[in-house]
């Protein structure tokens, strides 16, 4: 991360810039031994900014020899800044220039474009620019105003380099926030120490009665001294460098830890392929990827329009009451309490009309209540079968949700009751369940104590379940798994399944086939008659890449 400035004089020219260093083993830092070249400093008592690093980092080793004080941000022999982070093993230095002659070379290449040819409409605000070869860069540019120079300002702009173009596109909003604020806290000083020295000394009177510049003065704007004025001149702040480099150190640090990279081990899932079909290309062909912020980085609640943006894409539907129910209710943990409140013939019916695809309807006056029931139901499917809609005032159709909840005593459409395949849930707070007929067999210590559960079938399932659902209820008959190991062991068995559902699908497209063919396939992939409704369902969670590829490979092998 660095500052740059175009000095009148001298063009282009890295001002300050920050990096990090890594300790190349921290056992050696633990033990005292830093290897050379590496900048991370023996255990001291505390991790803060000081004065310490090494004297050649600053301006001993610069290239340019010859700078003004526009240029400079270290004296000549002064040494730079160094904060380290001990927990991390991190290092982050502050020096004029990057230390790696081939790091210069990026920088000063990115320097030279933020300030000439990579500049957005007005020359300031955000910008990026990069090549996989000199690395990709966020730059923002700006003016400080100053009483001196030409035009009575000067420019300058903040940029970050990075090979990483994907995490330096994920990190904009958060760079973009805390650089401006940054420029904002600059320019307000140097606009102070402007409006002062134009009330003492007018300069634009004062070069309007001149009639003509000497080559001097061309040169320097004025007789008797130099007008390159260096930052903490013109912003009055003899400790400008130092706050620059906690701010730059804060926005490194923070930086990297609020988005993690996920090691992904084999070829990515069904579920993972559905969710990139489901993100937004923009026009210069990036992808909108949304990030989570850990809890800790935010200072402070977000205002109404954070909010909505936020909201997920279910919710956003007008039919969605904002303030539907009393939100006090109970809710379920895991698929274990779910099993238990329900008992194992309630749950058996429940996960079988999942499994095949049928609308689930959950009312109830609790909102907790029914999202908690329909998140826990929906870790049965894979993603690309479940289409949610929390709350809404009314029925929607199946073929936009399988999973909806309503609020109590809504009714449902007449030939939704005669000819819909669904299972409607009511879950019967105490004062809605006077009779003991409906009410869940639970201790008085669950939370769900004196609640009923009532559940109306549009028609009878079959007596015998889905593979599958086997499978799923008898790792749940154990009470050794947590709710973790439970979720894992789904994600497995979704994978089986989908990868069968997959091999059925390529099968069935690749010509016209008998049920003859059809049967002895599915013999070969252990399935059985009742595993039909599931199979044909799940064809609907497939990812549109794999439908592509698959309907590409066919026209590429009929040819």
């Amino acid at each position: 991360m660095a500052l740059c400035h175009f000095c009148e004089l001298h063009g282009p020219s890295i001002l300050f810039c920050t990096q990090a260093f890594h300790a190349a083993d921290p056992q050696d830092v633990l033990d005292g031994k830093v290897k050379k070249n590496s900048y991370y400093p023996k255990k001291r008592s505390r991790s803060s900014s000081t004065g310490s690093a090494s004297s050649q980092s600053g301006i001993a080793n610069n290239p340019k020899t010859e700078l003004c004080e526009a240029c400079r941000s270290f004296q000549p022999g002064q040494p730079g800044f160094v904060s380290s982070d001990h927990e991390a093993h991190i290092s982050y230095v502050s020096m004029q220039y990057p230390d790696q002659p081939q790091l210069f070379s990026i920088v000063r290449n990115a320097c030279v474009r933020s300030l000439s040819c990579e500049v957005c409409q007005g020359r300031e605000g955000p910008v990026f620019f990069g090549d996989d070869d000199h690395g990709y860069v966020f730059s923002y540019t700006f003016f400080i105003k100053d009483s001196k120079a030409r035009g009575f300002q000067r420019f300058y702009s903040i940029i970050v380099v990075m090979m990483d173009r994907i995490y330096l596109l994920n990190s904009w909003p958060f760079i973009v926030k805390n650089v401006r604020t940054l420029i904002g806290e600059l320019q307000t000083k140097a606009v102070k120490v402007y409006e002062q020295e134009q009330t003492a000394t007018p300069q634009r009177a004062q070069r309007m009665g001149q009639e003509f510049f000497t080559k001097d003065q061309f040169f320097r704007r004025r007789g008797g001294g130099s007008t390159y004025r260096s930052m903490t001149d013109l912003t009055d702040d003899k400790n400008l460098f130092r706050y620059i480099h906690m701010t730059f150190t804060w926005v490194l640090k923070t930086g990297s830890s609020r988005i993690v990279e996920k090691v992904l081990q084999g070829p990515p899932k069904e579920e993972t392929v559905v969710d990139l079909d489901k993100e937004e290309e923009t026009e210069e062909g990036f992808i909108k990827v949304e990030t989570k912020l850990k809890e800790a980085e935010t200072e402070t609640p977000p205002n109404e329009e954070e909010f909505l943006q936020h909201i997920p894409i279910e919710m956003a539907n007008p039919l969605i009451v904002e303030e539907p129910c009393n939100d006090n209710g109970p809710v379920f943990t895991s698929l274990q309490d779910l099993r238990k409140v329900f008992g194992s013939l309630n749950f058996h019916d429940l996960a079988h009309h999942v499994l095949i695809g049928n609308q689930i309807i959950v009312r109830s006056q609790h909102l907790n209540t029914i999202n908690s029931l329909l998140n826990i139901l929906k870790s049965i499917l894979p993603n690309g079968c479940c289409k949610l809609v929390p709350f809404s005032e009314k029925y929607q159709p199946s073929w936009s949700c399988n999973f909806l909840g309503l609020p109590p005593f809504t009714g449902l459409p007449p030939h939704v009751i005669e000819n819909e395949q669904y299972i409607l849930l009511d879950v019967l707070s105490p004062d809605m369940c006077p009779t003991n007929s409906n009410r869940l067999c639970v201790t008085e210590d669950s939370p769900f104590h004196g609640y009923g559960i009532n559940m109306t079938s549009s028609q009878p399932l079959p007596d015998k379940g889905p593979t599958i659902l086997a499978k799923i209820e008898s790792i749940l008959d154990s009470s050794h798994f947590t709710p973790e190991v439970v979720l894992t062991y789904l994600v497995c068995l979704q994978e089986e399944w989908m990868n069968k559902v997959k091999v059925v699908y390529k099968y069935s497209r690749t010509g016209k086939r008998s049920e003859d063919e059809m049967e002895q396939l599915l013999k070969v992939l252990k399935t059985e008659e009742s595993d039909q409704q599931l199979l044909k369902f799940w064809k609907t969670g497939l990812s549109s890449q794999y439908r592509s590829h698959l309907l590409t490979s066919n026209i590429g092998t009929q040819s």
